[in-house]
């Protein structure tokens, strides 16, 4: 059975934490990485985001987002006592 590119981004943030679009091309061979996150929200999962910025290889400044899936920001977050 083929895995789908879905499935991958599934696996890639279980296993290393989070993805950017950077991340599901560079690693995964997804160029439609935007397209495949709508996809899956409409499955029924839900991800936090974070703004981050770095420069590209001329210097500029650019702007994306790092996915995480929301169940694994829960999972983790049982350390903190509740007020």
């Amino acid at each position: 059975m083929k895995i789908t590119q879905r499935q991958k981004i599934i696996n890639y943030i279980r296993k290393h934490g989070s993805i950017t679009s950077l991340d599901a091309c560079r690693d995964l061979g997804i160029m439609q990485f935007a397209t495949r996150i709508k996809e899956l929200k409409d499955e029924g999962y839900e991800f936090k985001t974070e703004w981050e910025s770095s420069k590209n290889r001329y210097g500029e400044r650019v702007d994306f987002k790092r996915f995480y899936l929301a169940d694994m920001i829960a999972d983790n977050m049982n350390h903190i006592p509740q007020i």
